[in-house]
């Protein structure tokens, strides 16, 4: 995709982001029930397609598309963008791991907007160590049976195809991948809980009582479990959780700049303050240093570059550097911010929702350190997959070097 029509997509989502989900925020906070009309509009938009292949009527655009797609969402309401980048996660195990009858059969509908995938992994007694997990299938005939339960599942509630990660048998290679249509008998769904913050945004328990699907529903192979939910981590959630944490960063920094800028503090405008303009600067760095870095990552997996460590990095670092001036941006608000009806009282809630999904950060830097203490002992999915994430950015014109977009408006 050329520079232009990254630009482009940025016009069009912004402008969708301003006319189809400003309106909803307050009513989603108020609620704090899960939107199932605003995830269709975004899905109907195409956008869940951003890196499924043209010939399954993807968009084709690769990575830096879909990094952008996040971003400005997410500028306007976090649960927008994290909506958008569940189900687009939800798309890797297709793309990367599905049959040929599998791509077949699920790519054109999300594509189209008519299915929502979701990736189901993590449980309550295992957290992000994976091979913790108690699930289970068992082969019965030509089926398989499934057992168990599933939590922290984004769109979990408006999901119609799971990809579900269970133990098919012992040690690394006793996981496999299913897909699992919602509505197949024994899926059930726990009631969706208020949680902190991502309001609007369903991310909740998934249960799998007796659950009998055909052996066709593998995805791979049997044992490729690990694979799956790795890969899928690390080539999809973590670019596209630091995408949702650029977008609010970007809303922080434009509400704390506006905040100082109608304030008065000693007859003057609470920005001419020194201490205040050095948060304000501070802030800005970060966001520009994270979004270098993120579009950078994106940018090395959409030419088949080998890049698992930026992945990585991107993530840990425009978490902390969102965390760090939601910080900041509450000082500056001070008591103004407490308000739990305020725009910045609901970044703050937001932001700590993007913490601990795809791992913490701790998580992230003992990955991070692991690459750096014991390369090649852990697979590099983005040069495993490297041909595949090639020629879907060769189809989208994105071949040759894009400029890094520098945060616009607030504190320049």
């Amino acid at each position: 995709m050329s520079t232009e029509r990254h630009e482009q997509l940025r016009r069009t989502v912004r402008e969708f982001a301003a006319l189809e989900v400003a309106p909803r925020v307050a009513a989603m906070e108020r609620d704090q029930a899960v939107d199932g009309e605003l995830a269709s509009l975004i899905a109907a938009q195409g956008w869940i397609g951003a890196t499924i292949d043209p010939r399954w009527g993807g968009m084709g655009a690769g990575h830096e598309a879909k990094t952008i797609i996040v971003e400005e969402l997410s500028r306007v309401s976090a649960a927008a963008g994290a909506i958008a980048q569940a189900s687009q996660l939800g798309v890797a195990k297709i793309a990367l791991f599905g049959s040929p009858e599998q791509q077949q059969t699920w790519l054109p509908a999300i594509a189209a907007g008519s299915v929502l995938p979701t990736i189901a992994v993590t449980e309550a007694g295992s957290g992000g160590h994976v091979l913790g997990m108690l699930s289970t299938a068992r082969r019965r005939g030509g089926s398989y049976v499934l057992n168990g339960k599933k939590c922290f599942v984004g769109n979990s509630h408006v999901g119609a195809l799971h990809g579900v990660v269970v133990r098919t048998g012992p040690g690394s290679r006793g996981l496999s991948a299913f897909l699992v249509e919602a509505d197949r008998r024994g899926v059930g769904l726990e009631p969706h809980k208020r949680q902190l913050g991502l309001h609007g945004f369903s991310f909740g328990t998934i249960t799998f009582d007796n659950v009998e699907v055909p052996a066709s529903a593998v995805v791979g192979e049997v044992g490729d479990g690990l694979a799956v939910a790795y890969s899928s981590s690390i080539l999809f959630g973590r670019p596209n959780l630091a995408a949702v944490a650029l977008g609010l960063h970007h809303a922080v920094l434009e509400r704390t700049t506006a905040e100082t800028g109608t304030r008065v503090r000693y007859s003057r405008p609470l920005g001419d303050l020194p201490v205040v303009q050095d948060k304000l600067g501070r802030m800005q760095a970060r966001l520009d240093s994270a979004r270098a870095l993120a579009y950078k990552a994106a940018a090395r997996l959409d030419r088949g570059l080998p890049c698992d460590s930026l992945l990585i990095a991107s993530k840990h670092e425009a978490v902390k550097a969102l965390l760090d001036s939601v910080r900041q941006g509450m000082e500056i608000h001070a008591a103004a911010a407490l308000d739990a009806d305020s725009q910045m009282a609901r970044l703050m809630r937001d932001s700590w929702c993007i913490e601990p999904p795809a791992g913490t950060s701790d998580v992230q830097a003992h990955r991070l350190a692991q690459h750096l203490l014991h390369p090649g002992r852990h697979p590099d999915w983005s040069e495993r997959f490297a041909e595949q994430l090639k020629t879907r950015a060769e189809q989208a014109g994105a071949d040759a070097p894009a400029p890094v977009p520098v945060a616009e408006g607030a504190g320049r």
